[in-house]
């Protein structure tokens, strides 16, 4: 039992500063052909109803993608959060699943895992973990939630709040475990852009 595809939009989040990449743009970063957000974009076309993308420079680059582009309400630069308030603040659907745009090999089952997990566990929000080395990684920015979620993140961001496990101790939230952690590695540095192209 899982969510239908077409009542789930999609964000990509490519909304921050690259720092670790010498402050370049990492979405527009290419990779075998084009740029990486585009291999991102191409994965989860299929998971979900619509997707979009949530960038704060570059918006042209992005828009040229054919993806409607959507920038954060608060600026600054304030983290994955603030790219899940302008995702859910654009949400035309009940769900809305994020991805970030420096891991183009999530798994093509993502969605339909998460939103299984959701429905099941009668959740706010799902988000997805890898075993590695016999502990649980978890990877928060690769989350299926419901839209409402938006009436406790604008408090939460304008009280200050940034940390994103901070937030989610505020719902009913849990963790999916995927088999594969590579299909999780992301992207930092130009060496690891070049590693996973490999």
């Amino acid at each position: 039992m899982s969510i239908p595809h077409d009542l789930i939009s999609g964000l990509v989040l490519s909304g921050g500063q690259g720092r670790r990449m010498g402050g370049t743009d990492k979405g527009l970063q290419p990779f075998k052909g084009a740029p990486m957000v585009m291999h991102t974009i191409l994965r989860l076309e299929p998971q979900v109803g619509i997707v979009k993308v949530n960038a704060n420079r570059n918006l042209a680059a992005y828009e040229s993608l054919g993806v409607a582009v959507i920038s954060d309400v608060i600026g600054d630069f304030a983290g994955p959060l603030a790219g899940f308030q302008a995702g859910l603040e654009n949400c035309e659907h009940p769900y809305l699943v994020t991805v970030p745009c420096d891991s183009p090999k999530f798994p093509l089952d993502l969605v339909d895992k998460l939103s299984q997990a959701l429905i099941i566990q009668d959740l706010d929000l799902v988000y997805a973990a890898t075993l590695e080395d016999g502990d649980i990684q978890t990877h928060p920015v690769f989350a299926l939630m419901k839209s409402t979620v938006i009436s406790t993140l604008t408090p939460f961001l304008s009280g200050g709040g940034r940390k994103i496990d901070k937030w989610f101790q505020s719902m009913k939230t849990a963790y999916v475990v995927f088999d594969d952690a590579a299909a999780f590695a992301n992207v930092n540095t130009i060496d690891e852009l070049r590693a996973l192209q490999t």
